[in-house]
C-alpha cells in the first residue's frame, strides 16, 4: 500500500521517491515487522492461552514436562506480521511474492492441523498425512511458480561459474523435494527455547543478501550467479527477519510462547523457497547445516534402532543428545546460533568464490 501511495506523492514530495529504493524498503519492512511483533506479542500469547496451550511433547527429556502448559501456534502471528508487513511495503504485482506468501499460508495450515490435533485429541497427525500434505501443497507451489513466472531450471553449483547443468522437467520434483526437505528440517530443530528462530533469523538473512544481488544484473554479472530477479524477495526476506527477531523477543528461554509446527513449517518452506527462486538452493546445504545436522541425527537414530536396536544418540534430534549429556538449554541454544552465523558467513562467501 505505501509503495503504491507513493507513485503518486512522489510528484508532489520528492521524498517520497526514496521508498521506490530496494534497500530502504527492505530496512523499513524489517523495522515495521519488528516494531510490530514487539508491540503485538503480548496480546497474542495472551489471547492464545486460552485456545492454543500445549501438551507436553513425547520422546522429549524429562526437564520439558514444565512446558506443557506453554501457549503455542506462534507461527500464526509471524505469518500475519509477515503477509501485512509485504503488502505495505512491497510492489505486490510481483507474482513471485504472491506465491510466496500462499506457500506460508499453505504449509502454516498444515502445522496448524498437526498442532490443533494436539491440543484437542492429544496427538498429532500421522506423519504420513503430513507428508502428503506437504508434497501437495509444495506441488501446488512450484506449479504456480513454474506457470506464472517461467523461472529457469537450471541448477547453479557452489564455487563454479560455467557448470549450470538444466534439470528440465526433473526441476519440479527437486523443488518439491527442496520444499518439504527444508521445511521438516527446521521442524526437527524446533524443540528448544529460541533455536530454531535463530538460526532461521540468520539465514533469511543471509538469502536476502544473496536475493537483493541475483535480483541486481550488475551484481549478478560480477559475481557470475544468475540473474532471477529476485529484489522484491529480497525485502520479503528482510520482513521475515524483522518477524523473527519480534517472535524471538517473547521465544527466547526462557520462551513464553512457542511457534509450534504452524511456524517451523511454515517458515522452513519459505527459506527453501527463496534458496529456489534465488537459484541457490544448493548453499541451503552450507547456511541450514544446522537443520541438516539435526535431521542427519534423527536418520541416524532411527537407521542404529531399527537395524541393531541401540541408539547411536541418547536422544534424538541431536539437540535433546546435549541436554542429557548435562548443557543447558540456553547453552545449546547459543553455541548452535554460532554455528549457523559461521555456516552463514561461509554461505556468503562462496558467492565469491567461484
Amino acid at each position: 500500500m505505501l509503495y503504491y501511495s507513493s507513485l503518486f506523492l512522489k510528484h508532489y514530495i520528492n521524498c517520497f521517491n526514496v521508498i521506490h529504493y530496494i534497500s530502504f524498503r527492505s530496512i523499513a519492512g524489517l523495522l515495521t515487522a519488528l516494531i510490530l511483533s514487539i508491540a503485538g506479542g503480548n496480546w497474542f500469547i495472551c489471547w492464545s492461552r486460552q485456545y492454543f496451550k500445549m501438551r507436553a511433547r513425547e520422546h522429549t527429556p524429562e526437564t520439558h514436562k514444565a512446558k506443557g502448559d506453554m501457549p503455542t501456534m506462534g507461527g500464526i502471528f509471524i505469518i500475519g506480521i509477515v503477509t501485512l508487513t509485504t503488502l505495505l511495503w512491497c510492489n505486490s504485482s510481483h507474482k513471485e511474492l504472491l506465491i510466496f506468501l500462499g506457500t506460508l499460508i499453505g504449509f502454516g495450515l498444515i502445522g496448524f492441523w498437526d498442532d490443533w490435533s494436539k491440543i484437542v485429541k492429544k496427538r498429532g497427525i500421522s506423519e504420513r498425512h503430513k507428508l502428503c500434505a506437504q508434497i501437495v501443497i509444495a506441488t501446488l507451489s512450484i506449479s504456480s511458480w513454474l506457470w506464472l513466472s517461467n523461472p529457469s531450471t537450471t541448477l547453479s553449483l557452489p564455487f563454479f561459474k560455467n557448470i549450470s547443468p538444466d534439470l528440465g522437467c526433473f526441476f519440479t520434483p527437486w523443488a518439491i523435494l527442496v520444499l518439504v526437505a527444508t521445511s521438516n528440517a527446521v521442524n526437527l530443530t524446533d524443540g528448544l527455547d529460541g533455536l530454531a528462530i535463530g538460526s532461521l533469523i540468520m539465514n533469511f538473512a543471509t538469502f536476502s543478501i544473496i536475493a537483493y544481488v541475483a535480483g541486481h544484473a550488475t551484481f549478478s554479472a560480477y559475481l557470475g550467479i544468475p540473474f532471477a530477479g529476485t529484489a522484491e524477495i529480497a525485502i520479503l526476506g528482510a520482513i521475515l527477519v524483522g518477524a523473527s527477531l519480534g517472535f524471538l523477543w517473547y521465544n527466547t528461554y526462557p520462551a513464553q510462547i512457542f511457534m509450534g509446527d504452524v511456524g517451523s513449517l511454515s517458515l522452513g518452506a519459505g527459506l527453501g523457497l527463496m534458496a529456489l527462486m534465488t537459484k541457490q538452493e544448493l548453499l541451503l546445504i552450507i547456511s541450514g547445516g544446522l537443520f541438516v545436522a539435526e535431521t542427519i541425527s534423527v536418520i541416524i537414530q532411527v537407521i542404529t534402532y531399527k537395524l541393531w536396536r541401540t541408539r547411536f544418540f541418547k536422544m534424538a534430534p541431536m539437540h535433546h543428545h546435549f541436554e542429557l549429556m548435562g548443557w543447558q538449554e540456553s547453552k545449546i541454544t547459543v553455541r548452535f546460533g554460532i554455528i549457523s552465523f559461521v555456516l552463514c558467513l561461509l554461505t556468503l562467501i562462496t558467492l565469491k568464490l567461484r
